[in-house]
């Protein structure tokens, strides 16, 4: 039986993971330090162990085969109120998970962001594109923290032959985000259940692909078991590209409520375009999306009227 540590697994894309990973026969152990994810994300379950703590300091759980670094705020909203923490928790955390996966022989799932791309001047963003970052900017501190985990892994692959992946994680969204999460997903489906405008950043031509939670978890446990690619960086996304206009129309008119925009400014260096190549994710994992957006969507805002009804 396989000993699975998820850093980061009560959060939104963790709980689905280690949902995922329990259903396949494996033991788990979860540690999370609570900011953004909830216990109660995560079910009770014999081969389930879940423990409270940082990444920064991470306590050694025995023998493990496999590591999900999953563990730093992932939403701008969340990142940006503790840039400092966010540093730290992508770069100390990742050296912390290199040296347990040392330690223990393990194979380490790195959740890298399509944040390392910056406000791109190339689309679609393959991984081969060196990106077009600001690195002192309100971002940043995600966004570099993230460039600087992948170079210290890249070396240590290189270097030391650490087994490691790293998945480049485009925009995910689907049953389990919060309603709190800042995400534009989440934001607009709140908004149209509560019968508020939406709002829209900028003149809402800016693009964004998104990517269903239950084809994210597919694509990471793909990346995880597949042999023969250690120091593979793959994207993990939807190339649907759909600009965050048309996103409004289409969940206004799921919630069955008139589109009424709120502008507002748009956010100091927020990408104009997402959309990932996802050639390398096809021929090295055979991993492509299936679930179309109305399909994904239709869930999600089913999960949010059920949440939003017990608050």
């Amino acid at each position: 039986m396989k000993h699975v540590l998820v850093t980061g697994g009560a959060g939104f894309i963790g709980r689905h993971l280690v949902k995922a990973l329990l259903n396949r026969g494996a033991r788990v152990t979860v540690l999370d330090d609570m900011s953004t994810g909830h216990r109660e994300n995560l079910p009770s379950h014999p081969r389930l162990t879940v423990t409270e703590g940082c990444v920064t300091r991470l306590p050694d759980p025995g023998p493990v085969d496999m590591i999900y670094n999953l563990a730093c705020r992932a939403s701008p909203r969340h990142y940006q109120a503790d840039p400092i923490g966010t540093w730290r928790a992508s770069v100390h955390g990742v050296e912390q998970v290199a040296s347990l996966a040392r330690r223990h022989s393990a194979r380490i799932v790195h959740s890298s962001t399509s944040e390392v791309y910056g406000d791109p001047e190339v689309t679609p963003q393959t991984e081969a594109y060196v990106g077009h970052v600001n690195p002192v900017g309100p971002r940043a501190c995600y966004d570099e923290s993230k460039r600087a985990a992948e170079t210290l892994l890249a070396d240590l692959y290189r270097i030391e032959g650490l087994q490691v992946r790293i998945a480049r994680i485009f925009n995910t969204y689907g049953p389990g985000m919060a309603a709190d999460d800042g995400r534009v997903v989440s934001n607009f489906v709140v908004q149209a259940l509560k019968g508020v405008p939406l709002t829209i950043y900028g003149d809402g031509r800016q693009t964004r692909s998104f990517c269903h939670v239950r084809d994210m978890v597919a694509g990471l446990l793909a990346l995880g078991e597949t042999e023969g690619i250690d120091g593979a960086i793959v994207n993990i996304g939807n190339p649907g590209e759909f600009t965050i206009a048309a996103l409004a129309a289409k969940i206004a008119a799921l919630a069955g409520v008139p589109l009424e925009i709120a502008p507002a400014p748009l956010p100091a260096d927020d990408p104009r375009q997402r959309r990932p190549d996802i050639t390398r994710a096809r021929a090295l994992l055979g991993w492509e999306p299936k679930v179309e957006l109305d399909e994904g969507l239709a869930d999600t805002m089913a999960h949010f009227r059920e949440l939003l009804a017990l608050t």
